[in-house]
């Protein structure tokens, strides 16, 4: 209660951070440049697969507002992560998202007692504002820079609370940094991450070997081959809170496609470690995103 409380608390001091014209009645313009609204985390937030960028969702600019929805698949050897969610962007100023995430545990799941096919399911809301800066625009040393919270709930609190985790629900606090160099067609970010989460929430929050947040930092770098395809890679670090099942970084390569304005196909090969005593679990990401 005390959690979701401090999340509310976190989401209206965002908003009420965007300037007043934000929350004046506004039309949908559509008018950013074809990719430069980014792709979707698997977490709900704009930016990348992996990463969350300074990017604000939507394809609406300072003078609009802007509206996208996603579909995230990523296919492991041993288990299946579906996510799907919608990010609402006001005024290329404020962001809010919701996602769900399910995770399809396949065979692993009869091993471990839990049955067959046994999804461990997570819902995730979140917030994120800009306080600086332009993607695009402006000095070329200047990056858009924003912060976010992530409030993350596990819809499985017994299970995660039995494999040790100290809580079933958490917040993240991220602090990120992007540009687009457009005379070198290359987008570079940088976030820092402060979480407590267990593979990204879904095994809960804290454990044995560490039960506080930590700092952990994420990168993209992207390259512009046109403006309706772009490739790159990114890294994230993670937590190793469970004394059962070890924690990798997370890394991946992409290719964004700007099949219209308004639609982006993006496929990846995403490598996340050991999940759940589980080792190298590498394979793909496909996602569609639909934004205006």
């Amino acid at each position: 209660m005390r959690k979701s409380l401090a999340f509310a608390c976190a989401v209206g001091a965002l908003v009420c951070a965007a300037p007043a014209a934000a929350r004046e009645l506004v039309s949908f313009d559509s008018a950013k440049l074809i990719l430069t609204n980014g792709i979707t985390t698997v977490e709900g937030s704009g930016g990348g697969g992996l990463a969350t960028w300074a990017t604000i969702s939507g394809m609406g600019t300072d003078r609009a507002v802007g509206i996208s929805a996603h579909a995230t698949l990523v296919e492991l050897p041993d288990y299946r992560l579906d996510t799907h969610g919608i990010a609402i962007g006001i005024r290329d100023r404020v962001e809010l998202a919701y996602a769900r995430q399910n995770f399809n545990t396949r065979a692993v799941g009869a091993a471990l007692g839990l049955g067959r096919g046994f999804q461990f399911n997570q819902d995730i809301f979140s917030a994120k504002v800009r306080l600086a800066g332009d993607l695009v625009y402006g000095p070329g040393w200047l990056p858009q820079v924003s912060v976010g919270v992530e409030h993350k709930r596990s819809l499985d609190a017994g299970i995660v609370r039995a494999v040790g985790a100290k809580a079933s629900a958490g917040t993240d606090f991220t602090v990120s940094a992007t540009k687009l160099f457009l005379g070198a067609s290359v987008l570079a970010n940088a976030t820092v991450r402060v979480t407590e989460a267990n593979q990204f929430g879904l095994l809960g929050f804290g454990g044995d070997k560490h039960a506080g947040r930590s700092v952990q930092f994420e990168g993209s770098l992207a390259y512009m081959l046109s403006r309706r395809l772009v490739v790159g890679g990114e890294w994230r670090t993670r937590p190793d809170n469970l004394g059962i099942a070890r924690e990798d970084d997370a890394k991946d390569l992409f290719v964004a496609w700007a099949a219209g304005r308004h639609v982006t196909v993006t496929a990846a090969y995403v490598d996340v470690g050991s999940v759940a005593t589980f080792k190298n679990q590498r394979g793909g990401l496909l996602q569609l995103q639909v934004a205006y």
